[in-house]
């Protein structure tokens, strides 16, 4: 008999009758990469219910209710007084489900004929018979069911909200309460043949006001409940609403990054395998990283990002996405906000010159003027690289080896684009590489003075008549600590908010990177284009022969060394990233050369025990 699971999405729970009701099956791509069609689902209610598909251990019934979307199902376990065996299992099934324990559903079914498309390790069932339901558990879901469950089981009942006449009850039982008071406090006054004391007199006075006020809403309330009468329609027949199940992505509390860099080196363990590569997923990472093995599954069907069945679970298994969201922070252009995006090969206008305007006289001509465009547009270009690891740390021992492949593989893209993004001597080279954004950039000298240094850079932009907001400076961490250590008279930080990993001052953003070396950079965002695929690409090889050489040889001669991978025991990756820029004006960068900003000649020490503070500055 085969088996499909899905979540344990409960609806609705009645703790008295012991009855709770939820979905049963799906026709999204379940763990095993098994697709159960709604429409071709048979059953005769009601159906077993059973613990962990043991059909020695019943629980109780299930009513199935097929809909296109999935099938419904409606349980009741038994509530047993006398002790038996039966008892304790049904009870122990119980507390289960309301703990939140119990995390899954599974249908026990049987396949009708030879109804079964496959696509690729795909499996869809077209015409099937479910025989029996059973509560299991799912370790992988565990954390979304586990607050489902928990929420309903505690949940003494929902919050309604008053209608009108409930509104107009309770106020009337206020109003007879407060009148009932003052009635009381005068026939305690008659009784002793007094007048009323003065805090009677005061409280009397008091629920008066109430009563006056209780009554004005009272009459208020009732008309709007007149109005209510009269614009009363009669209420339509209910119809069924069309159930729509939400997509529920549960994510591992994995470091991000590591479902890509497993699906990498699944497919380097299995030598290109698919098949292979997918069963040693499961096999390794499917209670922590599910999505492994479902991005590895071919499909060869048509469908679209709207198809439930199989085409949207795809898209949503796009792993390489977190290995970008993990690259772009650790990249300069990751942390520079409000960069220009465009995509490739599409020209983008950009103005180089505004027109000619004047005073004009009376009854005077007026000028005519033009203004002056060019385009840009991004060609494609390409990052790569080649990380070669031992067959032996790709196998994945331990988690510290993943984070040591998953560092590598950040750390070698981010530098070399951080450097090819901001160095000056990086030329554009032909259907190659674009120019760094300071190639060709106006520069000057660095002086000793950071705050001159800044508002040379600042007055650059203005002169230039390019907006100062959102200028971003990009300098070396060691530049950054100096201007946090630089101070006002009063001690305070002359540049506060910037630290040795950037920060912001004066609505002024600073980056750090050691690319940057003695240069300060300062650029408009808005005027840096650039354009970027989204995603990394990664090949393997074990048999390639390559140079081991960050600058290898082309076209290679008779002096070039080859490393076999093969003979090496070794595994070449090689990652490509699809990405592009170019500056939208000549005067969108300047940069300052040779900086090398002093540390203030002051220090402070402070000497313990004393409490007291003396400078040598």
């Amino acid at each position: 008999m085969d088996r499909a699971y899905t979540l344990l999405e409960i609806k609705s729970v009645d703790t008295r009758a012991r009855r709770f009701s939820g979905i049963a099956s799906t026709p999204e791509l379940d763990r095993h990469g098994d697709s159960v069609d709604p429409a071709g689902v048979t059953f005769r209610n009601p159906v077993p219910l059973l613990f962990h598909h043991d059909t020695k251990q019943p629980i109780g019934r299930v009513t199935l209710t097929a809909t296109r979307d999935g099938i419904l199902f409606d349980a009741v376990l038994p509530a047993l007084d006398d002790p038996s065996p039966l008892k304790a299992r049904v009870d122990d099934a119980w507390a289960c489900i309301k703990a939140g324990v119990i995390s899954g559903v599974s249908i026990g079914f049987r396949i009708l004929g030879d109804a079964v498309e496959y696509a690729g390790a795909v499996r869809k069932i077209l015409k099937s018979e479910i025989c029996e339901v059973s509560l299991v558990t799912i370790p992988a879901n565990a954390n979304a069911t586990i607050l489902s469950v928990k929420a309903l089981a505690t949940q003494k009942g929902p919050i309604m909200k008053q209608t009108v006449s409930e509104h107009i009850q309770n106020l009337e039982n206020k109003r007879a309460a407060v009148a009932s008071r003052m009635t009381e406090i005068m026939e305690l006054a008659a009784g002793e043949g007094k007048t009323l004391e003065a805090d009677q007199s005061e409280e009397h006075d008091g629920l008066a006001t109430q009563v006056k006020s209780i009554d004005a809403d009272l009459g208020r309330w009732r008309e709007h409940e007149k109005l209510q009468i009269t614009a009363a329609v009669p209420v339509p027949q209910p119809v069924a609403p069309k159930i729509t199940y939400p997509s529920v992505s549960v994510k591992a509390n994995v470091p991000l990054g590591t479902a890509f860099v497993r699906a990498a080196c699944a497919q380097l363990v299995c030598k290109g395998n698919t098949r292979d590569a997918i069963d040693y997923a499961e096999k390794r990472w499917n209670d922590s990283t599910p999505e492994v093995a479902l991005y590895l599954k071919a499909a060869v069907a048509a469908g679209t990002t709207t198809d439930t069945t199989w085409a949207l679970p795809l898209v949503n298994q796009n792993i390489s996405n977190e290995f970008i969201e993990l690259l772009r922070p650790a990249t300069i252009l990751g942390k520079i906000p409000g960069l220009r995006q465009v995509p490739f090969n599409t020209k983008v206008p950009t103005q180089t010159a505004g027109g000619t305007y004047g005073w004009v006289g009376e009854a005077k001509p007026k000028p005519v003027t033009k203004l002056a465009f060019s385009s840009t547009s991004l060609g494609v270009s390409k990052a790569a690289g080649i990380i070669v690891l031992t067959k032996e740390l790709v196998m994945l021992s331990n988690p510290s080896a993943e984070a040591l492949v998953r560092r590598d593989m950040v750390a070698g893209i981010a530098q070399f684009l951080d450097q090819q993004f901001i160095d000056p001597t990086v030329a554009a080279v032909a259907d190659v590489n674009p120019a760094s954004i300071t190639n060709g950039a106006p520069t000057a000298a660095a002086t000793t003075n950071p705050l001159a240094d800044i508002m040379g850079l600042i007055s650059h932009f203005a002169t230039n008549n390019i907006p100062v907001d959102g200028v971003t400076f990009i300098m070396s961490a060691a530049n950054a600590l100096s201007l946090t250590f630089r101070t006002n008279l009063d001690g305070s930080p002359e540049f506060p908010g910037v630290s040795i990993n950037g920060g912001s001052y004066k609505g002024l953003t600073f980056i750090t990177s050691q690319a940057a070396g003695t240069n300060i950079i300062a650029l408009q965002p808005s005027l840096v284009l650039y354009a970027d695929d989204g995603g990394v690409t990664i090949d393997a090889s074990q048999e390639a022969s390559l140079q081991m050489d960050s600058a290898p040889m082309s076209p290679a001669d008779a002096t070039t060394v080859y490393v076999s991978l093969w003979q090496s025991n070794m595994i070449g990756l090689r990652a490509e990233r699809f990405i592009n820029w170019a500056k939208a004006s000549t005067n969108a960068v300047k940069y300052l050369t040779a900086t090398a900003w002093p540390a203030p000649s002051g220090t402070t020490t402070v000497t313990v025990g004393t409490g007291r503070q003396k400078g040598d500055a």
